[in-house]
């Protein structure tokens, strides 16, 4: 099973991207999110990768940019009616701490902002993810009929993100740069060799 491809990035398509791993392409599935933050075609990307097989479409690989990303993945597939589409999908519009703080404080009406997640859909996936851990971040479920109050403990990317958003960084510049900082220096990277890193990207 395929765990991580490291290569040069071939193609980025609407829905899809293709990886050359020393003469081989492989196409990989990604969320538009994940798309519009790798690097430019001909430089060299990382992509964390799922695997799966149907009868219908046969092995597919699923990419993402971090560790955390990949974990919301397979949770939210393991949900009953959420297939790799709509999980992509909500992805796109939730990053893992922002959908365990919309699962926190029952939030149905963000998770159904994503394309194909209807309000049932949406209901299933708040109610199923409660206490259940998103990457690296998750948050303590409140007692019944009480609304949550706690919140998603921070991650490195997002504290990372939000210390570039202070210096005037646009956010997708920003947090294109904290992923290829991660990528280079490993997601257990401290918080303080993390914007370093991040800094120096945007130098480039």
């Amino acid at each position: 099973m395929i765990g991580r491809l490291r290569g040069v990035l071939a193609e980025v398509e609407a829905d899809h991207c293709l990886i050359d791993c020393a003469g081989v392409g492989y196409v990989v599935a990604c969320g538009a999110r994940t798309l519009q933050r790798l690097p430019a075609p001909g430089d060299e990307a990382t992509l964390h990768i799922e695997s799966s097989w149907s009868a219908e479409n046969g092995p597919r690989l699923y990419g993402f940019l971090t560790r955390d990303e990949r974990r919301a993945f397979t949770t939210l597939t393991g949900i009953q009616g959420v297939g790799p589409k709509a999980a992509l999908s909500v992805l796109d519009v939730l990053p893992p701490g922002e959908l365990a703080a919309a699962v926190a404080r029952e939030d149905k009406a963000a998770v159904a902002r994503a394309n194909g997640v209807g309000p049932k859909l949406a209901l299933r996936i708040v109610t199923e993810l409660k206490g259940k851990p998103l990457g690296d971040v998750s948050f303590t479920p409140s007692a019944p009929g009480v609304h949550a109050t706690s919140a998603p403990v921070p991650s490195v990317t997002g504290e990372a993100v939000s210390a570039l958003l202070g210096l005037g960084v646009a956010e997708v510049n920003a947090r294109r740069a904290v992923d290829q900082a991660l990528i280079r220096l490993g997601e257990d990277a401290e918080l303080s060799a993390v914007i370093r890193a991040a800094l120096q990207e945007l130098g480039r």
